[in-house]
């Protein structure tokens, strides 16, 4: 009978020996990249050693390997702007998730996991199948084009189950929020800099031509004549940036709001610093779009947070208290922008006002909200084949890479309208199937939501609906380009999945307050 002790030996000298080789094998040709002047070829080992160990994490912990995978999704840009726009990069982040998705499904096997069915599952079904269908469509220039189109939509739809299963206690969600909070931070610290700094940080002397516009963009302020720069921080684009801020501002205010009514002081300055940052964020963007959406999303969510605040006296006012040091942290960090920035920040207030206000002579208030999206839609109409559609994914965005890399005919069709985008790709039936599903969507995350009134969990649970119906409804008709922003995407499922775990986590608590 062979030794257990004395094979457990053997074996680990054998596999001492293999990472032994291939540590002096990777060793001799990374030094053989630093001597020829290859660094490229250097950071992409490092990226790519960093991606599998992600991976790594992912499969022995997939709790603790997700947190690595938020990091890799809010960063992998910055990675890219200095890799030369590089396509390995930008597909990192799906292979993570497809490990994420194999380690669940695994956990999901061995029971160790719980899962659920969206009420709203149905009619997304259908949608999909839709799609599917519309990858065959004869009016798509390539096949291609309608996987692009699949993988945009519905990949990162399986995030619902991991949300779903990540909050299994009040701990989890703490840790959660704290986070993502964290990162929220960090990126708008980055962004107000690049603002004040100018488009040289973060951003490499060259840029790849793909992203060169979109990382340097200035905006002209009509009367005043001044210029603004519209910052990125650690993505590729404007847009991106300003639309990240707006979600974590409406995260940041539902977790600020969780954690007064639990009188919870841990992480509380975090979150607060956070949400704090992330409105001076807002204010530096240059975004129009995302500063009237945060005012407004401000008054709404502060109004559903009193609302359906628990009824003791003491508890409405340690929420209100919160809503106040929310605003008062926002309100002393612009101060203190006012005051070491003022024309860095007096351009940007002059473009919001110059361009918004009722009483100024280049207002785009009305045009932007109801002309130019309206225009937009019937302008679809008059493009070919919007009855039954052109295919999937043929007017979504990433449609230049795929006729670059794969030498496919780039379909000229498209609207910056949403729903003039879906009537393109799938025809009156793929608009029809959307507005039932994202409809049904909303109203499944407001019966969650008004199943929480009256507990500590009401503030996420109402951001995060203000945050679906945003994506899902209003965004989608003026552009569909925020559902198919990655990290809207992502989010979206995963705080969809995190929104219907908390009625378990609040039948423990509270369940006297709750409607089974």
């Amino acid at each position: 009978m062979i030794d257990a002790r004395a094979l457990t030996i053997r074996n680990q000298g054998r596999i001492s020996a293999v990472l032994l080789a291939l540590g002096l094998y990777a060793a001799w040709t990374i030094g053989g990249w630093i001597a020829a002047e290859n660094l490229t070829s250097v950071e992409f080992s490092i990226v790519g050693v960093f991606a599998c160990a992600i991976c790594v994490a992912i499969l022995q912990n997939w709790r603790s390997g997700f947190y690595l995978f938020l990091v890799w999704l809010l960063f992998e840009d910055l990675l890219r702007k200095f890799l030369g726009n590089n396509m390995w990069i930008f597909f990192a982040k799906d292979m993570i998730v497809g490990v994420t998705y194999i380690s669940f499904l695994f956990m999901t096997w061995r029971k160790q996991v719980v899962v659920f069915r969206p009420p709203f599952l149905f009619w997304l079904g259908l949608f999909f199948w839709l799609g599917v269908i519309q990858i065959f469509n004869p009016n798509s220039p390539s096949i291609f084009y309608g996987i692009l189109g699949l993988k945009i939509y519905f990949y990162y739809f399986g995030l619902i189950f991991v949300g779903y299963a990540l909050i299994r206690d009040d701990e989890a969600l703490h840790k959660f929020l704290i986070f993502n909070m964290i990162l929220a931070a960090i990126i708008a610290a980055l962004g107000i800099a690049q603002a004040i700094i100018g488009p040289g940080f973060l951003n490499p002397t060259t840029l790849a031509p793909d992203i060169r516009d979109l990382s340097t963009l200035m905006r002209t302020v009509p009367i005043s004549g001044a210029r603004v720069f519209r910052p990125t921080s650690v993505f590729v684009s404007d847009g991106r940036f300003a639309s990240y801020m707006l979600l974590m501002w409406i995260f940041g205010l539902g977790a600020s709001g969780y954690l007064f009514l639990r009188r919870s002081r841990r992480g509380q300055a975090a979150i607060l610093g956070g949400t704090g940052l992330v409105a001076i964020g807002i204010a530096f963007s240059g975004s129009r779009g995302a500063m009237v959406q945060a005012v407004m999303s401000g008054l709404i969510l502060v109004a559903a947070f009193l609302w359906s605040a628990p009824l003791t006296s003491a508890q409405s006012r340690r929420l209100a208290r919160g809503a106040r040091r929310v605003c008062f942290a926002a309100a002393t960090g612009l101060l203190i922008f006012i005051t070491l920035y003022p024309i860095e920040i007096g351009d940007r207030w002059s473009f919001y006002y110059e361009t918004l206000s009722p009483y100024s002579p280049d207002s785009e208030l009305v045009y932007r909200a109801r002309d130019y999206p309206t225009a937009n839609f019937l302008s679809a109409l008059t493009q070919p084949n919007w009855a039954i559609g052109n295919g999937i994914g043929t007017a979504s965005l990433g449609t230049q890479y795929v006729s670059r890399i794969l030498n496919q005919p780039l379909p000229r069709i498209g609207v910056e309208n949403g729903w003039g985008n879906l009537l393109l790709e799938l025809g009156i039936p793929g608009l029809l199937l959307w507005l039932i599903w994202t409809t049904l969507a909303t109203i499944a995350c407001w019966r969650v939501a008004l199943d929480l009134r009256k507990t500590s969990y009401a503030p996420v649970a109402f951001s995060i609906l203000w945050l679906a119906f945003l994506v899902l409804i209003p965004s989608s008709y003026y552009s569909i380009d925020i559902y198919e922003n990655y990290v809207y995407n992502a989010y979206l499922w995963l705080l969809i999945g995190v929104l219907f775990s908390m009625p378990r986590l609040a039948f423990r608590h509270d369940a006297t307050t709750i409607r089974v």
